[in-house]
C-alpha cells in the first residue's frame, strides 16, 4: 500500500476536515498528502505527505529509533526483517544466538545496575531499562521470525 493510500484511509476514520482542525491545517493540504504524489510531473495534484518525508529521513539518516519511536507512539514496536537466507548456517545461528544473549545480559545488567546503587529506578535508569528492553525485545522477534522462515535451515536437509 502506498503512503497515500494509507493517509487517506487515515484520514477518513475522523474526517478530513477534523482532521485539518485537530492538527491546524488547511483541509486542501490534507486532501493534497491523500492523492499520489509525482515529483516528475508538475501537473500532479498530490504533495509530499508525513509519510514520505518520515521514510526519507530514516532513509538519508539511517537512524532507526526514528521509526521505533513511531511504534512505540502506537503501542507496538518495530522489528527488523530477517535476512532471507544465511550463507553460513552455523556461524549465522551461533552469532544469532549470542545477539540475543547479550541483548538479555545488557537488560539485566542494566537493571541490577539500576537498583544497586541507591535499592530504587529513577526515571533515567527506567528510559535507559526501557531502551534495552525495547533492543531485546527486536533481537528476539528478528531472530523468530528468522527461524519460522526457515533462514537457519540448510540446503537438501529435511525438516523433521
Amino acid at each position: 500500500m502506498r503512503s497515500h493510500e494509507v493517509l487517506r484511509q487515515a484520514a477518513e476514520k475522523v474526517g478530513v476536515k477534523a482532521l485539518a482542525g485537530e492538527l491546524r491545517l488547511s483541509p486542501a493540504l490534507i486532501y493534497k498528502w491523500c492523492e499520489q504524489s509525482d515529483t516528475t510531473d508538475p501537473d500532479a495534484s498530490g504533495s509530499r505527505n508525513p509519510l514520505d518525508r518520515l521514510r526519507e529521513i530514516v532513509q538519508l539518516t539511517g537512524h532507526i529509533p526514528v521509526v521505533s519511536w513511531l511504534c512505540h507512539e502506537a503501542n507496538g514496536f518495530f522489528v527488523h526483517n530477517p535476512e532471507d537466507e544465511s550463507s553460513d548456517i552455523d556461524t549465522d545461528l551461533l552469532q544469532s544466538t549470542q545477539h540475543l544473549v547479550m541483548a538479555f545480559s545488557r537488560l539485566l545488567r542494566e537493571v541490577s545496575e539500576s537498583v544497586a546503587d541507591d535499592g530504587a529506578i529513577d526515571p533515567d535508569e527506567a528510559d535507559r531499562i526501557r531502551l534495552n528492553w525495547e533492543r531485546l525485545k527486536t533481537t528476539a522477534e528478528t531472530f523468530v521470525v528468522a527461524c519460522e522462515r526457515g533462514v537457519y535451515r540448510k540446503t537438501g536437509r529435511r525438516n523433521k
